[in-house]
């Protein structure tokens, strides 16, 4: 028998992890609207907002493994807190330049470096944090609450971001994305886990080699962070750099903001269905509705208009959220608990180190090809690149662990 949706809140330390990682997302779904915008304000140049937002995924990719190595080595409650608060601290300087009259290009991506070295150290410690918080037979609900909890967090981000750039201006919004880092760092306090989360230290490159055995010897693990390699390139190329151009010639800024909501709210949706319908080839469903991700962009290519992309990104969150928990799911019941963020940190590098590419290379492609033309040939990156993981009979054939007591 499935367990109820809400039975993972029961654990003070989940609702202490769920609390925190909502309103991290909170922040982080102000954060690159506000911060594209305060680019656009600054020089109006695809180029400079390629590299501002390229220069936190260029960080955040660096350190990845390095985030990985700590989460499995020192209390990950503790780098939570610590990572939030710096996040706060840079976020507050970002604000302070922008609403100072001083923001430069250079100190913009400067910052950003900064903030995408502390999510670096954050991301692994965050994802592997939830299976030491619930009993097994909660792993897919938990998963499915994390991801629903945090997307309500991204929607009202989305929305209070669209409102204060265009009322008050993206200064205000960065000086209160600053704040909700702090919150996040102040639930992450709560969280009080066994001390056998410890792992005892050894050398950092045996460690490294270690997890890096565990990550190559599934092939089913290695092909998704492949497609996944492609398809955060686009995405993070038109959803972050072209995206914003488009709405501000068409259908405005605010228009944008809703957008991004309606995208979050098509993952809480997604979120929804994912705890309640578990197929035993889970990762198989998730992995073909990717293909839906490619609709944003052919609306912004073709037809951009605010009602068709409002579809269009509501789809894609549904089916993003839809992969997104049975990846989550599929690592968490195939990998050693001790070599779990291990493993995380190898997918999320393998995931993001092609962002950088995909944001700088953006702007110049849109100038020189066409904003339309760059929108489509992603799209087709997306669709080719989800097709050829589907060859796989590894990610055609894992099914789901039955969890102990269900029937």
């Amino acid at each position: 028998m499935t367990a109820p949706l809400l039975a993972p809140l029961r654990e003070a330390r989940f609702r202490a992890l769920v609390t925190g990682r909502s309103l991290a997302d909170f922040g982080n779904a102000v954060a690159p609207f506000a911060l594209a915008f305060a680019v656009v304000d600054l020089t109006g140049s695809a180029v400079d907002l390629g590299v501002v937002v390229g220069a936190r995924s260029l960080a955040n990719v660096l350190l990845l493994l390095f985030g990985g190595m700590l989460a499995d080595r020192l209390p990950r409650s503790v780098i939570l807190q610590g990572t939030e608060t710096a996040a706060a601290l840079t976020q507050a300087a970002v604000a302070a330049s922008v609403l100072g009259g001083f923001a430069s290009i250079p100190l913009l991506a400067g910052l950003g470096l900064v903030n995408g070295a502390v999510s670096a150290i954050s991301l692994p410690a965050a994802a592997s944090l939830t299976p030491l918080t619930v009993p097994g037979s909660q792993l897919a609900q938990a998963n499915a609450l994390v991801r629903l909890l945090s997307n309500a967090g991204r929607i009202a981000g989305a929305g209070l971001a669209g409102v204060l750039v265009a009322f008050a201006g993206s200064g205000w919004a960065l000086a209160g994305n600053a704040l909700l880092f702090l919150a996040a760092a102040l639930a992450y306090r709560r969280i009080r886990l066994p001390r056998g989360e410890r792992v005892p230290g050894r050398r950092p490159l045996a460690e490294l080699a270690e997890g890096w055995r565990e990550f190559r010897a599934r092939s089913w693990v290695w092909l998704v962070v492949l497609q996944f390699m492609v398809v955060n390139a686009v995405n993070a190329g038109a959803l972050l750099v072209i995206g914003p151009l488009v709405a501000d010639d068409t259908f405005g800024r605010t228009g944008w903001g809703l957008a991004l909501a309606v995208q979050t709210a098509g993952a809480l949706l997604g979120g929804v269905l994912a705890a309640r319908w578990q197929p035993r080839r889970m990762l198989l469903v998730g992995v073909a509705l990717i293909v839906v991700d490619a609709l944003p962009m052919l609306v912004l290519g073709e037809t951009p208009y605010l009602l068709p992309l409002l579809l269009a990104m509501f789809l894609s969150g549904v089916a993003i959220e839809q992969f997104s928990v049975a990846w989550d799911v599929s690592l968490q019941e195939n990998i050693p608990p001790d070599k779990l963020a291990r493993v995380y940190s190898y997918d999320m590098l393998g995931s993001f180190i092609a962002i950088p590419i995909g944001q700088i290379s953006a702007g110049p492609l849109a100038e020189h090809a066409g904003r339309s033309a760059t929108l489509l040939g992603g799209a087709a990156l997306v669709v080719g690149a989800t097709a050829l993981v589907l060859c796989s009979p590894q990610v055609r054939g894992l099914v789901r662990r039955a969890p102990a007591g269900a029937s």
